[in-house]
């Protein structure tokens, strides 16, 4: 059953990709309930998600159910066992899904929106290019001309690269890792896109707006925010919470706006409520709908807001 699925999804997925010149997405989608998998192509390689449940199999029955289940994707999608990469997904706990997990040193140079990113298909949960956010990125370059612009929780800096392809008038990268700031580096530079203009700083998210308020500086026109649901790190005692946090966050952004400056904000935790009557000067519209792509079943993979910073609060 399996095979059969993955094979007629395949065929599908790979016929729109090569319409729409896309080399990276998802394949399967957790679309049999008894394999609870989520299968992505890397331009020839699989990057496979194990979402870990109760199912009633022993040990050692359940390494050998799921290597007969990697086995099937790699022949069925004909890739070589080798190419392929098995991770699992479990309740997440804070940071978890940035901690480094092997050190096989998998890199890949992938292409995406005629941009090239580097992925690391082997040694974190997540690979350093979030495939969910593709049809954002597109948004953001599309406004991003002679815009200052703010990558908040920024990773790999995929969106920065986007901003920079649409000709940004500066780009802004913030993060706790230097080492997700050196890759953002490096994909800019891969891109040939790296300039005086862009910064990245090393620090959380609510400490930089805030020593951003209190010296005054020049506002930014436009905002990704992008966090995970739970982050601790040894940089920093404060642990992120982002439903009890966003609106704090959003609000000190939005003071660092100038009039009509756009902010996407996204997160994936799935009861998560934006608590619109604590966000003050902005007029939000969910956007969810018109960001998740089609590849991916799961319509709630994320959920996603632009926030246009406005005279007074209103809300859509």
């Amino acid at each position: 059953m399996f095979r059969n699925r993955l094979d007629r999804m395949a065929r599908h997925w790979h016929r729109w990709a090569r319409r729409q010149g896309i080399r990276c997405y998802r394949l399967y989608d957790r679309d049999i309930p008894e394999v609870p998998l989520a299968i992505d192509w890397y331009e020839g390689r699989l990057h496979i998600a194990e979402y870990v449940r109760a199912h009633g199999r022993g040990e050692a029955a359940q390494r050998e159910w799921l290597e007969t289940m990697i086995q099937t994707a790699a022949d069925t999608l004909q890739v070589r066992r080798e190419w392929t990469f098995v991770k699992q997904r479990r309740r997440q706990l804070g940071g978890e899904q940035y901690a480094r997990q092997a050190n096989r040193g998998a890199w890949l140079e992938v292409q995406e929106a005629g941009l090239r990113f580097r992925v690391n298909l082997s040694d974190y949960l997540d690979t350093g290019l979030f495939l969910d956010h593709r049809l954002t990125r597109g948004m953001v370059r599309d406004v991003a001309g002679g815009q200052r612009f703010l990558n908040l929780f920024g990773y790999t800096g995929a969106f920065t690269v986007y901003a920079a392809a649409g000709q940004a008038a500066s780009t802004t990268t913030v993060d706790l890792s230097n080492t997700y700031l050196d890759w953002a580096r490096e994909n800019l530079r891969i891109n040939r896109l790296a300039r005086p203009a862009d910064r990245f700083v090393r620090d959380d998210a609510l400490s930089f707006l805030r020593f951003r308020a209190r010296r005054k500086e020049p506002p930014f026109d436009l905002a990704v925010v992008d966090p995970p649901t739970y982050s601790k790190s040894k940089k920093t005692p404060v642990v992120w919470d982002v439903q009890r946090d966003h609106a704090e966050l959003l609000n000190l952004l939005l003071g660092q706006m100038t009039l009509n400056g756009r902010i996407y904000f996204s997160n994936n935790l799935r009861t998560f409520r934006l608590h619109t009557s604590e966000i003050h000067g902005a007029h939000i519209v969910e956007i969810s709908r018109q960001t998740v792509p089609p590849d991916f079943r799961n319509k709630r993979i994320h959920r996603c807001w632009l926030l246009t910073k406005a005279t007074g609060p209103l809300v859509s």
